[in-house]
């Protein structure tokens, strides 16, 4: 969290804005001034003194107004572990009525403009967002990038060099990796039934279907459709809200854009690739210099052919596009955890083998099996059931996560090496390797 940074950005936004629509010659001025909704930061929040996290809000919050942000939203300061309670939503609320209300920031327009550190900053984020932007045109557009998985990448790359700072303490986190407590002090968190809530909702939307006119909601959820597809026209949020005013459920207005999109969307070159069938051994209609190789079905020895070389025991040629489309490197990368699961990675080859399975069929012993972890256990679950999504879990969950039979628990904040190391431990202690 740099406060000179958040301002910044805003500053830089609303230049980039400025600049980008300007190129479409806008009739009316307003069109140049940027309107942005901002949040505190919910990745800055630790479940650790979570006290601290009143302040890191306030900083936030007003980095924000100072960078004059038209709607705010702030974080409560439990939101670390759960939703938040009543009283951690006043404590947000009061911390926007009272920059508001009694600071005074709001009443300056841009208050540091003029300011060479901040104007250097926004004058830098600016030309570096200007760079990214040019990289997305280079590719296309957005949506080409998005399926390139340029913006992902970038994400990722800057993600893995702030938590490195992190991790080796160079950038602090107060309660985390600096100014540590002997104990962190206890507080209550919401709990939330999940089965009466889902309980609920199925009972209201039970009698919603029931009290609405079926056949006016889907008229308009057909021309939401319609409109979608490639050939359609009409306002998609226009259509939208006349299916919400017809009743129709948010998953019901999604599933109608999906149909009209999905049939509007053009084939992809990658989906409609034909995988070759597996080399077979058929029978020579000719002579050939080795009897013994296997041809493709369909192909003829090249001698067979007057042809020879151009006979049909050499492939087709393909369009030159068409072979550069289907080597182009793809940047796709999947998000994997620091610490993976033991026992759940997979090697190259066939995917659907278990790894028990993989090892029968390689003539070795089955995994030790892995460690449940607070990853794979969740209150309220039973026994057995693995969870893979990286949750984070308030301190009275832990007992129970432990009964359930979690080997550890690594709350947020942990740093990644000192995790790895605890569990190799607690594998080498299990396996009977010892301390070392």
């Amino acid at each position: 969290m740099n406060f000179f940074m958040e301002i910044a950005k805003l500053r830089a936004a609303r230049l980039l804005w400025a600049k980008l629509v300007k190129q479409f010659g806008p009739q009316n001025t307003k069109s140049l001034s940027l309107r942005t909704h901002s949040q505190t930061s919910g990745w800055s929040l630790t479940a650790q003194d979570v006290f601290n996290n009143v302040t890191r809000t306030c900083v936030e919050a007003l980095a924000a107004t100072q960078g004059h942000t038209q709607s705010l939203h702030t974080n409560a300061l439990d939101e670390a572990l759960a939703l938040p309670t009543d009283f951690s939503a006043r404590i947000a609320r009061n911390t926007q009525l009272l920059i508001q209300q009694e600071s005074g920031t709001t009443r300056v327009i841009d208050p540091w403009g003029g300011s060479a550190y901040v104007e250097k900053l926004t004058y830098d984020l600016a030309r570096r967002a200007w760079q990214h932007i040019q990289e997305v045109e280079q590719a296309g557009g957005m949506a080409q990038a998005i399926d390139a998985g340029i913006p992902k990448l970038r994400v990722e790359e800057a993600a893995a060099r702030t938590q490195a700072r992190i991790d080796s303490g160079r950038q602090p986190v107060i309660g985390v990796n600096k100014y540590r407590t002997a104990a962190d002090e206890q507080i209550e968190v919401l709990k939330v039934d999940n089965s009466s809530v889902r309980a609920q909702q199925i009972e209201k939307l039970r009698r919603l279907r029931a009290e609405r006119d079926e056949t006016a909601c889907q008229d308009a959820l057909h021309a939401l459709t319609r409109a979608a597809d490639r050939n359609g026209n009409g306002n998609l949020l226009e259509l939208a809200v006349h299916a919400a005013r017809a009743k129709a459920t948010v998953g019901e207005i999604s599933d109608a854009l999906e149909k009209g999109v999905r049939a509007a969307r053009e084939p992809d070159p990658y989906h409609l690739r034909r995988v070759p069938q597996r080399s077979r051994p058929v029978p020579l209609r000719g002579p050939h210099p080795h009897p013994g190789r296997r041809l493709r079905r369909g192909r003829g020895p090249p001698s067979a052919h007057p042809g020879g070389q151009d006979g049909p025991g050499r492939p087709r040629p393909r369009p030159e596009s068409h072979r550069h489309r289907l080597r182009r490197p793809r940047l796709r990368r999947r998000r994997r955890p620091a610490v993976p699961d033991p026992g759940r990675s997979r090697p190259p080859g066939r995917r659907s083998r278990r790894p028990h399975r993989r090892c029968l069929l390689a003539g070795r012993r089955p995994p030790h099996p892995r460690p449940r972890t607070a990853r794979t256990a969740r209150p309220g679950r039973p026994r057995g059931h693995h969870d893979r999504r990286r949750r984070s879990h308030p301190p009275q969950d832990v007992p129970t996560l432990l009964e359930m039979g979690a080997t550890a628990v690594f709350p947020p904040g942990t740093v990644i090496p000192d995790a790895a190391h605890d569990l190799v431990q607690r594998l080498a202690t299990g396996l009977g390797h010892g301390d070392g």
